[in-house]
């Protein structure tokens, strides 16, 4: 039974946790947070007894308490019910901010908050100490192929926030498989599935048995408007003349906003654009600036600039900005950076920040005033097209900050009079777009069905189709289409002999296991596989073994760029023979020959970056940013790591060694001649290179010098010297932990 309330009754925060037997305490944190009473939606939720253990969609816009209710649907199961819960998020950085959010708030009450976002190849027994695990998507869903034991037998509440994610192709069909999987293997857990407003929310709420919670309700009003010609007309009717002197639209929108006392979300669709608007806005920001907001800007520059030991000309230009209350914020910054922007941002420090469309998946960043530039984009082979609306409206939905505001406003402008009008009706008038399954496709279901047979949650096709049938997909179209899919993956594994089949029956080979739980594409590994087996002949160079982990379909390319072909193609006619695939014709099959140079292109930049080029040459090289750079070493550090697990499985004992040393020199961004002092938690590529030239070439080397000797090396100074000396000589932990650089 869910709890009853009179009709438009304010319910009061302590009399809910009062009547559900929560600690006085929690009621006490959230008044401090200044959560006295319960938003119109999430009283809602409690009527439809999400505290009663019930499943639960909640479509409701941003800020409008979503993340609340999951809250204490978790701490009445941790308190109540002894139960363990888990936090799935889409983003690594949205982990990180819910992660800080629950500890700070709740780890003093002695509810134990964890974090799980990397390493896909261990089942971690550790993690069933956290009462709250916040983990990716991705991680859970490697967690049950390593058929983690206590996600099945303690976990009480499954949070899924922003769960409208099923519609991206990318993370879309790993988020819907692990939450099929999760009901599948323990069908009493509470799923609380978190959403923006969508216009199929029922369809989802059905598809999880669960009580919906739509509403457009939000704490601060949300204005959407179209500017042109210094005025913002809104949909509620009025009209805004900004009386403000600009050369242009953007400078007269945040300028307005600014000097009114408010902060700005400006989005645009590139990199290069984000760094351009601000750098323009930032010049006009700068005169507003308090002496003191001046003088604690000045030091998140000095941090954002010096975050990676030798500042690119990226970090040069942020900093800049950010002195002048202003920032950019992509994809290609290092993640300290983007939280540096993000943290000032919310301190009301910096004013604007001008961003690409990742900043609104779900990072809380908001905003008086969001202006949404750039609201096309180039999408092959159709060319610029509307963006989608729901994305519009995740953008919109930063408008407005709880506390400061008496309203938001979103703002798309114009390029023309006859514009405004066709941008009412294409986004402020519309609904977001349905949100469809993608998960019936062959690349999207090789690594599910896989893990499906490896972990033993089914044994023969007849239980194969049986999970099928719970997934989102079936929901909306049927087991039928996704039936002839599944055949040519279970075809595709038999044939490469990753599964076998004994009458009805299906089997994971050891081959097939053991690249389940790499948790790499299936196709991936047969790349790698028949790549490797071309080392048992010739010794694999540093150019083979990076090309060969750019050819799978797990890592992601760079792009090419005009005058990058004619380089390329030297580059490739030069190390042809070092190769470890099938190298396309050039005439014959001009589409993968193209792919293979964008390859090469990839494969040259990690090569860069293992033989320490600084990251602002390798910035002006490949076109690639801090972010980029990491990225690509990361995921090329996991192909290296499952490489030698498959050469070990295959006894491709030319391969190890190499592979070994590669995936740590990747890892680091180093030359070989590093690796041993690299083993030091907080020695990476900087600091590691200053002790080589200092003549710290070895562990025995930092054994025999003092503290003071070691702290007059460059970018070592007194903890770190202190933390290496202890390291090396009691083999124990580093007292500090410094980020490496």
């Amino acid at each position: 039974m869910g709890a009853n309330f009179l009709d438009g009754a304010v319910v009061d925060i302590a009399e809910i946790c009062g009547r559900y037997g929560l600690p006085a305490q929690l009621s006490q944190i959230f008044e401090r947070a200044g959560i006295r009473s319960l938003y119109p939606p999430q009283q809602e939720a409690v009527e439809k007894g999400a505290l009663d253990g019930k499943n639960l969609v909640m479509a409701i816009p941003t800020a409008a308490g979503k993340t609340l209710i999951a809250e204490l649907c978790m701490l009445k199961s941790v308190f109540l019910e002894k139960g363990k819960c888990l936090y799935i998020v889409p983003l690594r950085a949205l982990a990180s901010e819910k992660y800080d959010d629950f500890k700070e708030k709740y780890g003093p009450l002695g509810v134990k908050v964890g974090i799980s976002t990397g390493d896909f190849d261990v089942a971690d027994p550790r993690l069933a100490y956290y009462d709250i695990l916040v983990a990716t998507s991705e991680k859970v869903d490697s967690l049950l192929r390593h058929r983690a034991k206590w996600l099945a037998d303690v976990v009480t509440v499954v949070v899924l926030d922003e769960v409208h994610l099923i519609d991206d192709p990318g993370r879309g069909p790993t988020l819907e498989v692990l939450t099929a999987r999760l009901r599948q293997v323990n069908p009493s857990t509470q799923i609380l599935a978190l959403s923006a407003t969508v216009k199929n929310s029922d369809e989802i709420a059905a598809w999880l048995q669960a009580e919906l919670v739509r509403s457009e309700w939000r704490p601060v009003p949300l204005k959407k408007g179209v500017y042109y010609n210094k005025r913002i007309v809104f949909d509620d009717g009025s009209r805004l003349k900004l009386e403000v002197k600009a050369e242009d639209d953007l400078t007269a929108l945040t300028n307005s906003t600014v000097r009114d006392g408010g902060q700005a979300l400006v989005f645009v669709n590139t990199r290069r654009s984000a760094q351009a608007a601000a750098a323009l806005i930032a010049k006009h920001v700068a005169p507003m600036l308090s002496p003191e907001e001046r003088e604690k800007l000045a030091a998140v520059a000095q941090a954002v600039e010096g975050a990676l030991g030798e500042p690119t000309r990226t970090c040069r230009e942020l900093a800049d900005c950010i002195r002048k209350g202003a920032a950019f914020h992509h994809a290609g910054l290092h993640h300290l950076q983007r939280k540096a922007v993000e943290d000032a941002f919310r301190k009301n420090l910096i004013k604007v920040v001008c961003a690409t469309p990742t900043l609104a998946m779900g990072v809380n960043l908001p905003s008086r005033r969001t202006i949404i530039r750039d609201y096309r984009r180039y999408v092959e082979p159709y060319g610029q097209v509307f963006i989608p609306v729901l994305e519009f409206y995740q953008m919109a939905g930063r408008a407005g900050r709880p506390q400061y505001d008496k309203y938001g406003e979103a703002v798309l402008i114009a390029k023309s009079r006859d514009e405004v009008e066709a941008l009412f009706e294409r986004f402020i008038r519309a609904e977001p777009e349905r949100i469809t399954s993608k998960l019936a496709t062959e690349p999207a279901l090789r690594t599910h069905v896989l893990s499906s047979i490896a972990a033993g949650y089914v044994s023969d096709s007849a239980a194969l189709l049986d999970f099928m049938a719970g997934t989102f997909f079936a929901h909306q179209y049927g087991v039928a289409d996704v039936e002839r899919v599944v055949q040519r993956v279970l075809d595709f594994l038999e044939r490469e002999e990753m599964i076998k089949k004994e009458g009805k029956m299906l089997h994971a080979t050891e081959f097939g296991r053991r690249v389940s739980m790499l948790y790499i594409d299936p196709l991936s590994a047969v790349i790698l596989r028949d790549g490797l087996r071309g080392v048992a002949t010739r010794e694999p160079t540093e150019i083979g073994l990076l090309h060969l982990v750019c050819h799978t379909p797990d890592m992601e390319l760079l792009y090419l760029r005009q005058d990058d072909y004619e380089d390329l193609e030297s580059f490739y006619r030069e190390h042809a023979e070092e190769l470890l695939t099938e190298i396309p014709d050039g005439q014959a099959e001009p589409e993968k020959f193209e792919t293979l140079l964008a390859e090469l292109k990839t494969a040259k930049m990690l090569q860069a970056w293992i033989n320490e080029t600084r990251e602002d040459q390798i910035h002006e090289i490949f076109g690639v940013g801090a972010g980029d750079i990491r990225r690509a070493a990361d995921t090329a550090k996991w192909l290296l790591y499952s490489a030698h697990e498959i050469a070990s499985l295959f006894k491709i004992r030319a391969a190890l060694a190499p592979l070994r040393k590669l995936e740590q020199r990747v890892k680091h961004g180093i030359r070989e001649e590093l690796l041993e002092l690299v083993q030091l938690h907080g020695i990476g590529r900087v600091r590691g290179r200053s002790l080589f030239r200092a003549g710290y070439r070895k562990l025995a080397d930092i054994e025999k010098a003092s503290e003071q000797e070691l702290a007059r090396v460059p970018y070592i100074g007194t903890e770190i010297a202190r933390s290496i000396k202890k390291q090396v000589e009691q083999k124990i932990e580093p007292e500090i932990w410094q980020p490496e650089i």
